[in-house]
């Protein structure tokens, strides 16, 4: 594997490139000079922060996240009780816990807003049980 920049290093790190090179410049940090630009290897940057590197690359994951708004009218407030507890207990039951579901009753209007946040498949999941359950 190539060294790294006092860019990528910055990067990886979350720092500003000034910090890296006074880092380097101090002794801190490891590095080789080749003409004008310092190169850290990945040994020197897991020696300096005490932990393995994973390169921006392997960190970054694709993720699909929805955002749901559902709105529910002619609803009581027990009748909003009982689905939005169906709802919470449904979604903290799918096992990565990466999905969010919130409720907002408006007394005035019988109006219940559940917001849906979360992976597509997981979150389409629960909008089909918020279907079944408003049919009744």
């Amino acid at each position: 594997m190539q060294p790294y920049s006092v860019e990528q290093v910055a990067n990886l790190l979350g720092l500003h490139v000034k910090t890296v090179r006074n880092y380097v410049r101090d002794g801190k940090l490891k590095a080789v000079r080749i003409g004008k630009q310092y190169r850290i290897t990945r040994e020197d940057l897991e020696a300096f922060t005490g932990q393995p590197v994973v390169p921006e690359a392997v960190r970054r994951q694709r993720g699909v996240e929805v955002s749901a708004v559902v709105q529910v009218d002619a609803i009581s407030r027990e009748r909003t009780d009982r689905l939005t507890n169906a709802l919470i207990a449904a979604a903290n039951s799918g096992g990565e816990g990466k999905l969010r579901v919130e409720a907002i009753y408006d007394e005035v209007r019988a109006s219940l807003k559940i917001i849906v946040i979360g992976g597509a498949a997981d979150a389409a999941a629960l909008l089909t049980i918020v279907d079944s359950l408003t049919q009744e």
